[in-house]
């Protein structure tokens, strides 16, 4: 089958607005011929009953219709007396008697013999029937010219109006055109060129203004993939290193490396491994939005004391949980635990020998807040903290099994559930982080 042809959105607006235009024209010109030749018809009849008066005036006189020219084709008059006999009547009707009802209205009739309509009434007289009439054929004319007129006028308006369409559209069309030209040349490599925004405010300048909005969330959202992936391969290049060495001792010198220290190394960067992998893997999904979106009622309060219970039976910490109260938040349980153990895992990471946890809700959000003494972080570095691959502390956190993707699946994962997530200075002296979620409505 062939291909079916598509317009363009200019020809489309040219076609419907010319289409609209020609029927607009077309339904006004036959009103108007109509109206005209209404008026007209009105003129000729009160001529008609201006001539029936003037013979009922000249006969009530005794002069009979002497005013009336019986020659002139264009007036029409007949008097007959009660028996139906012709007493007086004009050239055109040649001695033929024409029947019309009586009382004065107006009709249009064809004389025998003639090619011209005339508009006739008729009406008693004593014991006479006068009946008068004028022709229509200068009004038949003067419709006919104007009908010629207005069959010429309206093609060459329809036409003259689809030319103007066509012109004004493909002009405001023109920068749309341009800026399709310009995002089509835009690949994967280009992504920092943008679109010639002249300022304009109406829709084209907030077109090219959205677009270039658009192109610059792609390029971030690149570049962000890009540092995502140059991070992740060096991160898992040194467990894979590690790995390797191990392996390579181990088969150059056997008897330096025995069996156990080998399978506790294996054992260890595969865990690393592991978690990377992990992590990766949530932020991703946290990322691409293939969360559940339905999610369901979820007690945070029973987060937070789980997670307190097992800091405090495997940690050598003070662990204060007791500002922890009641707090129902809707979204994802797993996401959301997940967001509560990052954030005290963090905190125990990086104590001194404190952690206090808290909870409450505040003008309908529930506020999150987990808190260490230890050395906190510095004011400049608090955004770049939920940064993914970002440890203030290389040494340490490597040393922990930490991943750098701890907090930015907290921050990732917290903005999935419609809520923000902060980092401030704590009053133990450490870090002070902050979560806050819309809370369920228990009523």
């Amino acid at each position: 089958m062939a291909e079916r042809r598509t317009r363009s959105l200019r020809g489309r607006i040219t076609l419907v607005s010319t289409a609209i235009v020609a029927v607009t024209l077309v339904v006004g010109a036959l009103v108007f011929v109509l109206a005209l030749r209404g008026v007209l018809l009105d003129e000729v009849g009160t001529a008609v009953e201006r001539d029936l008066e003037q013979i009922e005036t000249e006969l009530d006189t005794g002069t009979g219709a002497a005013a009336l020219d019986a020659d002139d084709d264009d007036v029409l008059f007949q008097i007959t007396d009660s028996s139906g006999v012709l007493v007086a009547g004009s050239e055109a009707l040649d001695g033929r008697l024409l029947t019309v009802p009586h009382g004065g209205d107006t009709q249009i009739v064809r004389v025998p013999g003639e090619d011209t309509d005339y508009l006739v009434a008729a009406d008693d007289h004593d014991d006479t029937t006068i009946l008068a009439g004028r022709s229509l054929e200068n009004t038949d004319e003067a419709v006919a010219a104007v009908a010629v007129l207005l069959v010429g006028a309206v093609p060459l308006l329809t036409g003259i109006v689809a030319l103007l369409t066509w012109i004004v559209v493909g002009r405001a069309l023109a920068p749309v055109e341009r800026m399709r030209r310009e995002v089509d040349t835009v690949t994967a490599t280009n992504l920092d060129r943008r679109i010639a925004d002249h300022g304009r405010n109406d829709e084209i300048g907030r077109l090219a203004h959205t677009m270039n909005g658009m192109l610059d969330r792609l390029d971030t959202s690149q570049r962000a993939q890009r540092q995502f992936v140059s991070d992740a391969s060096h991160e898992l290049r040194s467990p894979l290193a590690s790995l390797r060495q191990y392996a390579e001792v181990a088969q150059a010198h056997p008897d330096r490396v025995n069996l156990d220290d080998l399978s506790e190394a294996v054992l260890d960067e595969g865990d690393r491994l592991e978690r990377l992998v992990a992590g990766m893997l949530l932020l991703a999904r946290v990322t691409e939005s293939s969360i559940d979106s339905t999610g369901t009622a979820v007690d945070l309060d029973d987060l937070m004391l789980a997670e307190a219970r097992r800091l405090r039976d495997t940690m050598a910490l003070s662990i204060d949980s007791t500002g922890v109260g009641p707090a129902r938040v809707h979204g994802d349980q797993n996401l959301l635990g997940q967001v509560v153990r990052n954030l005290v895992d963090n905190a125990a990471q990086h104590a001194s020998g404190r952690v206090s946890l808290a909870l409450s809700v505040v003008d309908g959000q529930a506020l999150l807040v987990v808190e260490d003494d230890g050395h906190g972080v510095p004011h400049g570095e608090r955004d770049r903290v939920f940064e993914r691959f970002v440890r203030l502390d290389e040494s340490r956190a490597r040393a922990s099994g930490g991943t750098g993707l701890g907090l930015a699946i907290v921050r990732e994962s917290v903005q999935a559930q419609g809520g923000t997530v902060r980092v401030v200075e704590s009053s133990l002296g450490g870090a002070r982080f902050e979560v806050r979620l819309p809370a369920v409505d228990e009523a």
